[in-house]
């Protein structure tokens, strides 16, 4: 991109009513959003039974990839942390429920109640620290983490992004991973500097064996094979490798022995969590006294 609003200021700040005026009524904005949400939706891979789904447009603006959705006979909710965004989708009359809400502090769905979610550039906003308050890690770690509780199983999120570099598009792909997310990225055009489109395509749960790999768009327009650069594969991750907190297990003393501790010690250092060397005093019992 020529330029990055998101380095300029916040989106709630930057995208005011001039703005947000002035994004909607570009012919030129409105193509490509049109376009990024067709293919979206497309990557979204939906059943084609004719039955209107729920879906989420996270970032929603004023609600030019929202009526992609609803052309194509789905219902939606979109949510933006700019109001002035929301006003010019209201004046609309856009047929989505708009929500006023930021995603970097979570999605409040009830878990399993949505089919499928887009994002149209927006979650590469949650790198930015705009406030004292805000931690990158901690905002991606509380977006994602709800996205997979309110997306129902077997559905997929499908997030165009704009990342900044390499770093933060690991950065963004690592957490959906830590999520439970399986996945990874599709880039469509990518030896071109300006049609260049990255796709996070996300599955909520473990990968379907019969599911179909999504493939990227090569210059003429037609799918590629898959041969694409190393940080450019389709990457997936078992949901047994997910970051998230487990219910504490009742154990009883005799199972807390030597073997015991250097497994746990073991599933630390897989987390990256440093802990002591093994030695042979690792779990040695001590005395009652000192």
């Amino acid at each position: 991109m020529a330029s990055r609003p998101e380095l300029l200021a916040p989106p709630e700040i930057f995208y005011d009513h001039t703005e947000a005026r002035k994004y909607t009524s570009s012919s030129r904005i409105i193509d490509i959003q049109a376009k990024l949400s067709e293919r979206a939706l497309e990557l979204l891979a939906l059943p084609d039974d004719g039955v209107p789904r729920l879906l989420l447009d996270i970032g929603c603006g004023s609600g030019l990839s929202g009526e992609t959705l609803s052309e194509n006979g789905h219902q939606w909710i979109g949510l933006d942390i700019s109001q002035a965004m929301l006003d010019v989708a209201v004046e609309r009359e856009v047929e989505g429920d708009l929500l006023l809400a930021d995603m970097g502090q979570g999605l409040s769905f009830r878990p399993g109640t949505i089919d499928g979610a887009i994002s149209i550039s927006a979650v590469q906003w949650l790198c930015n620290a705009d406030k004292s308050s805000h931690e990158p890690r901690l905002r991606l770690k509380a977006f994602f983490g709800t996205l997979y509780r309110c997306l129902a199983r077997g559905a997929r999120a499908v997030l165009q992004i704009y990342p900044q570099n390499v770093a933060q598009r690991e950065l963004i792909l690592g957490f959906a991973m830590r999520a439970g997310f399986a996945g990874g990225v599709v880039v469509d055009y990518p030896h071109s500097t300006k049609s260049r489109k990255e796709y996070l395509v996300l599955t909520c749960g473990p990968p379907s064996l019969s599911a179909a790999v999504p493939k990227a768009k090569g210059e003429d327009g037609e799918f590629c094979s898959g041969e694409s650069s190393e940080d450019e594969e389709y990457k997936t991750v078992s949901v047994s490798d997910r970051h998230r907190p487990r219910k504490k297990q009742k154990l009883d003393k005799k199972s807390k022995g030597k073997d015991w501790v250097i497994w746990k010690k073991e599933q630390m250092r897989r987390k990256g969590v440093t802990v002591p060397a093994d030695t042979k005093y690792t779990a040695r019992k001590r005395k009652t006294r000192f």
